[in-house]
C-alpha cells in the first residue's frame, strides 16, 4: 500500500546495524542493544528477527515481546512475513526489524521489508534493523563483478542515508569463514558450497572494504552536517582530503599522479577541480582539460567544474568539502600564477589555516608528449 512519508518531528529513528557478508553478527548486535534498551525501562519488540536456527539468537529473541507473523502460502509453500498493522497497533517505543532488504511475499502490505519499516517510522516507531553493505542499490553491480553473484534483494541508498544512526559491525574474514566452517551460519550440507563460492576469502576482503567505505561516507555526512549546523567554518580532518587543481593551459597530469599518490599514502580521498572564471580557453586548452580529467577518473578520481573568481571558489569549496590539502601548479608553469601572488597566498593561508598547500611543477612539454 502506499505510504506517505511523515518527516515531522514525530517521525520514528531508524538505527541500521551494517555488516559484510552474513554471519558477522549483525542480529546479535541488534539484540544486544535491544536488551540493553529494555533494561533501561523502553518498551522493545521483535517485530521480524530471521533466527535461522541460532541457538544464541533464538535465546536473545525469547527475552522480548514477539509481535505474531502473517502467514502467507506460496506455491504451496509456507512463507511469514512482518504484520505491519500489528505492530502498528501495538505501538512500541522501539522494533526490531532483521534484512532490511528482505521482498515481501506477494499478498504482503508493501512489496519490501524496508518499506514496511517506512511505514513503522512515520507511525513514530523507532526502528533497529540490519542489512549487509551488498545489499545497497548503488553497488549491485560492482557486488556482482566481485562475488558472481548478482543480489536481488536490494535497498535504496536513501534508506541507508537517511538513517539517525549506522552502526558497522565488523569480523575478520578469516574470522567469519571460522565461523563458517563451525556450522555457525548454514546447515552443515550447505557449509562446503559457500566456502568455495561466495566466502572466498578475497571475496570477503573485497566486501568488507566497501562496508567499511560505507561507514566512513557516513561519518563524513554527520561530521558536515554536525559542522554546517554550528557553522563551523574551519575544516576538521576526520579523514584526508586531497582537492588537486586543473588549469586548462598547462597540463595537469602530474599534479593528478601526485595527488593520487599522496591520498594512496594518507588512505584519503582525491578530488580533481577546475575552475572557470571567465578567462578565455581554445581547442588545445579544452583537449589538455578533457585529458586531464579522462586521467583523474581512470584513477577512481572524483572530478568537478567550478565556476566564480579563482581564489574565493577554491577556498569556499575546499572548506565545504573539508579538504585537508591543496595541490596546485608552480606559478612559471600554470594559469594559477595569478592565485599564487603573494596577496592571494596569504588570503589562502588566512582563509584556511589548517590546509596543508603544496604548489609543484607541472610537466614539461614534453612530459605532454610522452603523455597525451
Amino acid at each position: 500500500m502506499p505510504q506517505t512519508q511523515n518527516t515531522g518531528a514525530d517521525r520514528g529513528k531508524l538505527k541500521v546495524f551494517l555488516g559484510f557478508a552474513p554471519g558477522v553478527g549483525k542480529t546479535h548486535a541488534m539484540l544486544d542493544e535491544a536488551l540493553r534498551r529494555k533494561n533501561r525501562g523502553q518498551d522493545v519488540v521483535s517485530a521480524f528477527v530471521q533466527a535461522h536456527g541460532r541457538k544464541p539468537i533464538i535465546d536473545q529473541t525469547a527475552e522480548l515481546e514477539s509481535v505474531p507473523r502473517k502467514s502467507f502460502t506460496i506455491e504451496g509453500k509456507s512463507l511469514e512475513e512482518m504484520d505491519v498493522e500489528a505492530v502498528i497497533k501495538r505501538h512500541p517505543e522501539v522494533a526490531l526489524v532483521d534484512e532490511l532488504a528482505h521482498t515481501n511475499a506477494i499478498g504482503s502490505s508493501n512489496p519490501y521489508r524496508w518499506q514496511d519499516v517506512e511505514a513503522l517510522l512515520d507511525a513514530g516507531i523507532n526502528v533497529l534493523a540490519t542489512v549487509n553493505v551488498g545489499h545497497l542499490e548503488s553497488l549491485n553491480d560492482l557486488v556482482a563483478d566481485i562475488t558472481g553473484h548478482f543480489i536481488v534483494d536490494t535497498l535504496p541508498d536513501s534508506v541507508l542515508r537517511e538513517a539517525s544512526e549506522v552502526e558497522l559491525v565488523d569480523l575478520t574474514p578469516r574470522a567469519l569463514i571460522n565461523r563458517l566452517e563451525r556450522g555457525d551460519i548454514f546447515a552443515p550440507e550447505e557449509i562446503e558450497s559457500a566456502r568455495s563460492d561466495f566466502f572466498r576469502e578475497g571475496n570477503l576482503m573485497a566486501l568488507r572494504e566497501i562496508a567499511m567505505r560505507e561507514a566512513a561516507s557516513r561519518v563524513d555526512e554527520d561530521v558536515a552536517e554536525y559542522r554546517k549546523e554550528k557553522r563551523i567554518e574551519k575544516p576538521w580532518a576526520t579523514k584526508d582530503k586531497v582537492m588537486v587543481c586543473i588549469s586548462p593551459t598547462r597540463s595537469a597530469l602530474r599534479l593528478i599522479r601526485r595527488g593520487f599518490r599522496m591520498g594512496q599514502r594518507m588512505h584519503g580521498d582525491v578530488i580533481a577541480v577546475h575552475v572557470e572564471d571567465g578567462a578565455v580557453s581554445g581547442e588545445k586548452a579544452e583537449k589538455m582539460l578533457k585529458d586531464d580529467f579522462a586521467l583523474a577518473e581512470r584513477l577512481g578520481i572524483q572530478t568537478v567544474t567550478l565556476k566564480g573568481p579563482l581564489a574565493p571558489t577554491i577556498i569556499k569549496f575546499a572548506k565545504e568539502q573539508n579538504v585537508t590539502a591543496i595541490i596546485l601548479g608552480h606559478p612559471e608553469r600554470s594559469r594559477f600564477q595569478e592565485v599564487l601572488k603573494a596577496s592571494v597566498l596569504s588570503d589562502l593561508a588566512r582563509a584556511l589555516r589548517t590546509v596543508d598547500i603544496i604548489v609543484v611543477a607541472t610537466e614539461s612539454e614534453s612530459d605532454q608528449a610522452a603523455g597525451h
